[in-house]
Parts: C-alpha cells; structure tokens; sequence
C-alpha cells in the first residue's frame, strides 16, 4: 500500500460513514522505521506521525523539523513519569496517559513549562492484565480526575485485543468518550481502520500500510 492509497481508504471509509474526510487525521505511525521511508512520507506532504518512544523521536524529529518545518508528531507508546518532561517538549499530543501518577506528573509540569500536549487516555478495552490502560468500569472517574488536573482531555485511545472481533471494541470506547462528552477517539490500526472510522474515530494509527513492515533496530 502507500500513503496515497490510505488516504483513499479513509476517505472511501468516511462517505460508508456519512462523515466529512476532514473528521478523520492519519497518524502516519514512523516508529522503528528507516529514516528514508520517513523522509519519503515527508515528500509526499504529510506533517502528522506517530512514535511509540520518547528516545527514538528525540533522535528522529528535532532533525527533520528543521528541515522540513512544522511537523506534529503524537506519542502513541507508553511514557514513564521519568520522561513526561522530554515528553511534553517534543509531541503534541500524548495518547497513553494511562494512570494517575502520569496524569498527576503531566499536570505538574503543564504548570511548570505554560503548556501541555492534547492529552488521550488510554482505556484497556479488552481487560487484558498485561496491557495499559484503565479499565472500562474505571474510564469516567479518571476522565474526571484528569479534568480536575486541568489536562485538556481531547479524549480516549484503545488498542484491541488481537483475537477479538475490535469493532466491539471500538463500540465500547466510542461509548465512553460519548457519556463523558469527549470527541476525540484515538482507534484503529493497519488492519482495521476502516471499521474503526465508521465508528467514529478521530485519529486513525496506521503504520505497515503506509511504510511496510517495520524494521527492528
């Protein structure tokens, strides 16, 4: 696939979904990619990218932003308290807020630094033990929580379980951000970003469709 043919899925997606084009931003997902394939997305004329790492972009983007000007670049990877700062200075937006220290630590510093990243948290749809994120029965207190912290909730992220149908996941985080009057929805990968449009994402994450497989460094 290519950039160009994405940007045709979504926008063939969102008239299935009676949605303008607009409504929907590809995250162009750069993480462990060769910075020639990169740059080649770069060309194209997309400014919207997505890292798992807080190393990785700080060695990546400071780079091509002087080269290539304004470029928006999202955390989609989980950020330990230690690096919220780094964090905060490079992306503008942060999809994982998954907890209360790092909600807590994020607002400390917004207070400190005069500013903060749109903030998505990260909700563990499918209850799976050994992946991030609040469970669904915990999302409104801590989307009331973070409010309370002043951090500007653009709104929920989720990452499905890989053997489970996701549209019932998506379903469900769509649920949640509606009762607590949140627009943004951070879903749909590679592999399902269709479904999840037709759901109602705002931000789709789509990484091997536009640069294939990435390569582990």
């Amino acid at each position: 696939m290519s950039l160009s043919e994405t940007n045709s899925r979504i926008e063939a997606a969102c008239i299935k979904a009676g949605r303008a084009a607009d409504t929907v931003k590809l995250i162009a997902v750069s993480k462990v990619q060769p910075l020639d394939r990169v740059q080649a997305v770069l060309d194209e004329g997309h400014r919207l990218f997505g890292e798992n790492r807080v190393q990785e972009a700080a060695g990546k983007w400071p780079g091509f932003r002087e080269r290539y000007g304004s470029i928006d670049v999202h955390l989609i990877g989980p950020l330990q308290s230690n690096k919220a700062r780094q964090a905060m200075e490079l992306f503008q937006a942060i999809h994982s807020v998954d907890r209360p220290k790092l909600a807590k630590t994020i607002a400390r510093l917004a207070q400190e630094i005069g500013k903060c990243p749109d903030i998505f948290l990260q909700v563990n749809t499918g209850e799976e033990p050994q992946k991030a994120g609040v469970l669904p029965t915990e999302a409104d207190a801590f989307v009331a929580e973070c409010r309370a912290l002043d951090l500007p909730v653009h709104g929920l992220m989720c990452i499905p379980p890989v053997d489970e149908e996701p549209s019932l996941h998506f379903a469900l985080l769509a649920k949640i951000a509606k009762r607590n009057d949140l627009t943004g929805l951070s879903m749909g990968m590679s592999s399902d970003f269709e479904s999840a449009i037709v759901l109602g994402a705002t931000h789709v994450r789509v990484g091997s469709a536009i640069f294939g497989e990435r390569q582990a460094t």
